[in-house]
């Protein structure tokens, strides 16, 4: 069975034991732009006890507000009841709800685009915010006191950015007006770890770039990166000028980034620590500034490297990547030359790349404890000069680089 499927024939056990049940939010919303999805949220008015009643495996991830996970035929769906929010107390979670009707639950949601339910027994949709109509003016538009609803959830703000950038939209006047009124209260009331997540949210669709000149517009970029306080809106759409040409599977943070040109490494990683990124992000960024300081080198000085030192970039699994993002840099009729001098010199070094990669070096520790050298720290300093020299010198057989080996100062040593 489909995803759909799965999640219609539990809307039909609910409303078969006696409840209002309908698709909700973002699908409906999928749906009436005609954007495939299979990200399908239910809510219902049955209560949370009656739905794991229903429903033989469940998991309790937010019984506290109305929430549960239902599993079917191996599909995961959230499943919530119509609820009223109680006031909220921290610009982010309310203290509580009440159940409440469908129409009542869509006017305490969002943005009007995410207010609608959809019957998939009937095909009926349930439009209380007139969604619809936003959705055909390309408007994204606060339920509601704008004002409100930004003060409930502080994060709503950055949505509202992310929905307007990804599907073309504009945000709506009054909604405009009430992100500016509330911008510089965003933090400390959302936590990093969200703000990350919305980044990262925005930058799996077209025109993130133009996302976080928005951000900038609307005072929230400058609200997160106190830094960028009195950087006019224009200044980064300028930084961000190459996150166009940026190559599909650039990471978030390697676009983000743009935004803070000449920066040192130690400040990269203080940024990425501020939005506390995870390990993997951080090491990527690491070889993004790495990748940067070497190719910003002169010509001259990038010819009269050692071979071995373009043998270790190039065998980093995501060299290729760092060098797509580094081109985007460049003005588009040197981009030619810049992918023409790396594939030339990438293919004269490439068994020594490969070795690299497969981990199958010419001189192993083997090789080395026949040859009288006890394991141990100098051990590991052969070895790399091992590498070295065979990249350095053309070298793969094993006598020869054996004999270069000996007569190095490490070796005597």
């Amino acid at each position: 069975m489909s995803n759909a499927s799965v999640a219609t024939a539990i809307v039909k056990r609910l409303q078969q034991a006696g409840h209002i049940a309908y698709f909700a939010g973002g699908w409906v919303r999928d749906l009436v732009m005609n954007h495939p999805s299979d990200d399908i949220d239910i809510a219902t008015t049955a209560s949370i006890e009656t739905i794991q009643q229903l429903f033989p495996k469940t998991i309790p991830v937010g019984v506290a507000f109305g929430i549960v996970i239902v599993v079917e035929e191996g599909y995961q769906f959230e499943v919530a009841m119509f609820r009223k929010d109680r006031d909220y107390f921290d610009g982010r979670r309310p203290a509580g709800f009440d159940p409440a009707t469908p129409e009542e639950d869509a006017l305490r949601r969002d943005f009007t685009i995410n207010g609608m339910f959809y019957d998939p027994l009937t095909k009926t949709i349930f439009d209380y915010t007139f969604g619809k109509q936003d959705i055909a003016a390309k408007k994204i538009r606060a339920i509601g006191d704008p004002h409100a609803r930004f003060r409930e959830d502080r994060l709503r703000m950055m949505r509202a950015v992310r929905y307007a950038t990804r599907f073309g939209f504009t945000i709506e006047d009054s909604t405009r007006k009430a992100i500016l009124d509330h911008a510089e209260t965003l933090l400390p009331a959302v936590a990093m770890e969200r703000i990350w997540q919305e980044f990262k949210k925005m930058s799996y669709f077209a025109h993130f770039d133009e996302g976080l000149a928005e951000l900038q517009r609307l005072k929230l970029l400058s609200t997160i990166f106190p830094q960028l306080r009195g950087i006019p809106p224009g200044e980064v759409e300028k930084r961000l000028a190459p996150v166009e040409l940026f190559p599909k599977d650039a990471p978030a943070i390697a676009e983000l980034l743009e935004i803070f040109p000449q920066s040192s490494l130690h400040e990269w990683l203080e940024i990425c620590d501020y939005l506390k990124l995870s390990k993997e992000e951080k090491d990527f960024t690491r070889k993004l500034h790495t990748c940067f300081e070497l190719l910003k080198m002169p010509l001259d000085w990038q010819a009269n490297l050692e071979p071995i030192e373009w043998v270790r970039f190039y065998a980093d699994e995501q060299a290729d990547l760092c060098l797509s993002i580094y081109a985007a840099r460049l003005p588009l009729h040197e981009q030619e030359f810049f992918f023409e001098t790396h594939n030339v010199r990438k293919k004269a070094l490439w068994r020594f790349i490969e070795r690299i990669r497969r981990s199958t070096p010419i001189i192993t520790s083997q090789d080395l404890v026949q040859a009288g050298v006890s394991p141990g720290p100098t051990m590991g300093k052969l070895l790399k000069e091992a590498e070295r020299l065979a990249a350095n010198f053309d070298l793969e057989n094993k006598d020869d680089l054996l004999r270069l080996l000996r007569n190095s100062a490490l070796w005597n040593r």
